[in-house]
Parts: structure tokens; C-alpha cells; sequence
């Protein structure tokens, strides 16, 4: 099995530039792809802007005490590392990779296999 390649796009000088709102969650487009970004115990997560069940925006919702997005529209609840639906119901959101680098904040689209 091969290793995942990933095309970085850089978000932001820091995290601190990005979140300086207050804000835990938003929506940015990332290299014209929207994207819901996640600020969780000092930490940056970033996953599908829009939640696989219903489509509500995610960036809409909430975090939980345990750090799960919660989607605003029927509070379906998504580990951000993997994407795993914690709340039972049996979908996955699609999460990216965060780097957080000397030179900003990237995040990681993986490279089609497609030529």
C-alpha cells in the first residue's frame, strides 16, 4: 500500500491569525474548496464544510466537551481526526490534514490517482 501524497495550500501566518475572532469554527475556501476549519484545545482540525447527512453547514455547529464537531441541523457528532460518526448514526465527514509550519498553516488536499 503507497503512502498518501498531499498538495498543501497554506490558510494562514498562524493559527492565532486565523482564529482571532474568538471563533472555534469557520468556513474558508481552500484552493476554491470550501472548508470547515477547527480550533480544539490549541489545535487545528479541518474536515468537509458541509455534514454528509443532511448538508448542514458545520461551521454552523458547535464543538463538544470532547472536541467532536456537532453538525447545527440534527446535532450529529464527527471525531475530527478521522472523520468517525461518534453519535451512532453511521456517517463519515471528510477530514484534511493540518500542518502547522515555521512559514503558516496548511492544509493537505490528497493528489488524485487519476492522470
Amino acid at each position: 500500500m503507497s503512502e498518501k501524497k498531499y498538495q498543501w495550500h497554506k490558510i494562514a501566518e498562524s493559527k492565532e491569525e486565523l482564529f482571532a475572532s474568538g471563533k472555534t469554527l469557520l468556513e474558508i475556501n481552500v484552493n476554491h474548496k470550501p472548508v470547515c476549519i477547527a480550533l480544539h484545545d490549541d489545535k487545528v482540525y479541518a474536515c468537509a464544510h458541509k455534514c454528509p447527512h443532511a448538508g448542514g453547514y458545520m461551521a454552523a455547529g458547535w464543538l463538544d466537551a470532547m472536541g467532536h464537531i456537532v453538525c447545527p441541523l440534527h446535532r450529529y457528532r464527527f471525531d475530527l481526526t478521522k472523520g468517525r460518526n461518534v453519535s451512532g448514526e453511521g456517517y463519515y465527514l471528510k477530514t484534511y490534514p493540518v500542518e502547522e509550519r515555521e512559514d503558516g498553516l496548511f492544509v493537505g488536499f490528497e493528489e488524485s490517482r487519476w492522470f
